[in-house]
């Protein structure tokens, strides 16, 4: 929020000089004012109002309290007193505040009074008494419609008009990679331009909270780098969350936050909406209909680590069969209440010298026979070996190795065994 918003200029006579603020007395208040002002204006008048030398750049400083924003210009034309006219429109903000948008306004409202100065002597033609006049109203209007619209446009003359927005700035979204899920949360057809990046336009009909930022980039036909930018503008905007590949053999667990949804009776109402079959395709299902909340807790709380999914389905195929298993997992992963267990496989360092080896080394042909789709395909250990190698040190999760390589978890657990001494753990 913008506490106040001042110009300055430099006088000839009394140097730097503020000659309007809003509000009033904020900055230098009039002799006899009572007014604290919120920062010492001739401690950083030569910030404000510096060397030519150093105008036509933007300048931010703080105090204790307050950062103060400031694009001295500085005009020299033979028309002027000394040859010159130096003066500076300043926004001042608490020192927390985030100032980027700010920065980019303050730049822009030099520029505008630069030209209105340049064509018409808008400003230095400008005879108003302190705080009166033209360019104290158009100051007055900005402080008032930027902090409550965060934009303003306002009518300087026939032909110049000043039009000014505050883009909002979000935090970094978290880092993308290739295995993570998105999931919309706002109805992205809804805010579709045909206009809009063509790789954009061609992802977002892929994003259904079950294929992988690999996967859309495939099924869009678009390059990995460009599916993956148009994706993290959807996550820094807060369009879009990132899950886990959903399998069964993934392992979740509840944690901390279980106890909200455990107390919150409409979480629980909303879970049942969402994750309930409809009637129709409840076929196994020993009794058809909605499940309660309370079955939905208890179904939760039963969720533990080295427990798949699969087994869990399996032990509570009577209820689970009403249930949407993958909007289950989703649900608790959303809502902050479940945890991902995920696997990784450590090579000990023996193993690992012989995959060095296996790279510069010609060895002989070893098959190993893997079911895959019924079928069964040989397995080259010395290329399956090169592949592996730079996972196997127990910061790779099986969701990446999986997607990297593009192969399933069953596939990749019958590598792992090919390869030997492998430790698989789960954190």
């Amino acid at each position: 929020m913008i506490k106040a918003i001042f110009y300055s200029i430099f006088d000839v006579t009394a140097g730097p000089k503020v000659l309007h603020q809003v509000p009033t007395d904020s900055i230098a208040p009039a002799p006899g004012s009572s007014q604290i002002p919120l920062f010492h204006f001739p401690s950083f008048s030569s910030y404000i109002i510096p060397r030519p030398e150093l105008c036509s750049r933007l300048m931010t400083f703080c105090t204790p309290a307050y950062r103060v924003l400031c694009h001295p210009v500085c005009l020299q034309s033979s028309s002027y007193l000394r040859n010159a006219y130096t003066f500076s429109i300043s926004l001042v903000l608490d020192a927390s505040t985030p100032f980027a948008s700010y920065a980019t306004v303050t730049i822009k409202l030099a520029s505008l009074l630069r030209t209105l100065e340049e064509q018409s002597r808008f400003l230095s033609r400008d005879r108003s008494l302190p705080d009166t006049g033209k360019i104290y109203a158009l100051c007055e209007i900005l402080l008032e419609d930027l902090n409550n619209y965060s934009e303003s446009m306002i009518p300087i003359d026939d032909s110049n008009t000043l039009n000014i927005k505050l883009f909002p700035t979000y935090p970094p979204p978290p880092p993308l990679h290739p295995y993570h899920v998105p999931l919309s949360i706002i109805n992205l057809d809804s805010l579709t331009d045909p206009n809009w990046d063509l790789t954009m336009l061609r992802v977002l009909p892929h994003i259904d909270g079950v294929n992988s930022v690999k996967q859309i980039s495939i099924l869009a036909d678009a390059d990995y780098k460009l599916a993956r930018k148009a994706i993290e503008h959807l996550l820094y905007y807060g369009c879009l969350l990132l899950l886990d590949i959903f399998s069964f053999g993934a392992i979740y667990a509840p944690n901390a936050e279980m106890a909200s949804f455990v107390e919150d009776t409409a979480m629980q109402e909303e879970c049942v909406r969402y994750v309930s079959l409809p009637p129709e395709a409840q076929e196994y299902a020993a009794e058809v209909g909605l499940i309660s909340g309370l079955q939905l807790v208890e179904l939760y709380l039963s969720l533990k680590q080295g427990q798949s999914v699969k087994s869990f389905y399996m032990d509570h195929s009577d209820i689970m069969d009403k249930i949407d298993a993958r909007r289950f997992i989703t649900f608790g992963v959303v809502k902050g209440f479940l945890y991902r267990v995920h696997k990784y496989a450590i090579a000990p360092s023996q193993t690992s010298r012989r995959k060095r080896e296996y790279k510069t080394k010609s060895r002989p042909r070893t098959t190993v026979p893997t079911a895959v789709e019924g079928q069964v395909e040989d397995v080259d250990i010395d290329l399956h070996l090169a592949e592996l190698a730079k996972f196997l040190d127990g910061t790779h999760c099986f969701d990446e190795i999986c997607t990297e390589l593009m192969i399933s978890e069953q596939e990749l657990m019958t590598r792992l065994r090919a390869v030997g001494d492998i430790q698989i753990i789960c954190r």
